[in-house]
C-alpha cells in the first residue's frame, strides 16, 4: 500500500480525556488514502472498520524509520493494521 492516512478511533460517550484535552483515543487505525482525494480515508481501515465515526489524525511520519502511528500513541496502535501494512 503506497499512501495510508492515520484515524484516531474515539472511546464511545466521551467528549474529552480526563485533563480536558480533546477526545480519548482508544485505538488508531490506518486506511488506504483514497485515490481521488489523498488526505481522506477509504470507507474501511486495513483491519476492516468503518472509517466514518474515526477522526482524522493528520500525521505522516516525516523520516524513513518513523511508525506508521504517531509515536505518543503507540500502546493504543492497532494490531490488525499493523500487520496488514507489514504484509502489504
Amino acid at each position: 500500500m503506497a499512501t495510508i492516512v492515520v484515524l484516531f478511533e474515539l472511546e464511545p460517550d466521551q467528549d474529552r480525556s480526563a485533563e480536558g484535552a480533546g477526545p480519548v483515543v482508544f485505538l488508531v487505525h490506518a486506511a488506504g488514502a483514497d485515490p481521488e482525494a489523498p488526505e481522506d480515508p477509504q470507507a474501511w481501515t486495513l483491519c476492516g472498520r468503518d472509517t466514518t465515526p474515526m477522526e482524522h489524525a493528520h500525521y505522516a511520519p516525516t523520516r524513513p524509520g518513523e511508525p506508521w502511528y504517531p509515536p505518543a500513541y503507540a500502546d493504543r496502535r492497532c494490531r490488525d493494521c499493523e500487520g496488514a501494512l507489514r504484509r502489504g
